[in-house]
């Protein structure tokens, strides 16, 4: 049953993509121009305070995901079939999808609990991943 484990990997590659489009939109408040594709992070103190976290909500997807891909793959590649596994794998993206207006809109419990979920949900999958790993 590799199907979740590939499904959420790629769904959750798409949540970092989509982390772009809050940060995006600051930018656009910022009056980014071509001048400051020079150096596009030093416009940072241009951003509204919304706009600053939705860059760090952008740079936390991308840490989030480096951490569930290989836990993902782990499941995926050691054909992980636990409904504990399978849960965790889809709910990882729901988490880090819902993680992101939380972030933006200045929700810290919201995005606390979305956060801590995620990381659980990967540490689940590497536990499972490694006894399955382990196991045979």
């Amino acid at each position: 049953m590799p199907a979740p484990f590939a499904w959420s990997l790629c769904l959750a590659a798409g949540v970092v993509v989509l982390s772009i489009v809050p940060l995006g939109a600051a930018r656009s408040k910022a009056d980014f121009t071509m001048a400051d594709m020079a150096a596009p992070r030093a416009m940072f103190e241009r951003l509204p305070e919304w706009g600053k976290r939705a860059a760090w909500a952008h740079q936390n997807s991308f840490e989030a995901f480096t951490l569930f891909a290989p836990a993902a793959l782990l499941c995926l590649v050691g054909g992980v079939s636990t409904p504990t596994a399978v849960i965790a794998a889809w709910l990882h993206p729901a988490l880090r999808l819902l993680y992101l207006p939380a972030y933006v809109a200045g929700i810290p419990p919201l995005r606390g609990l979305c956060w801590a979920g995620g990381m659980v949900c990967t540490g689940i999958l590497y536990v499972e991943g490694l006894k399955a790993g382990l196991a045979g």
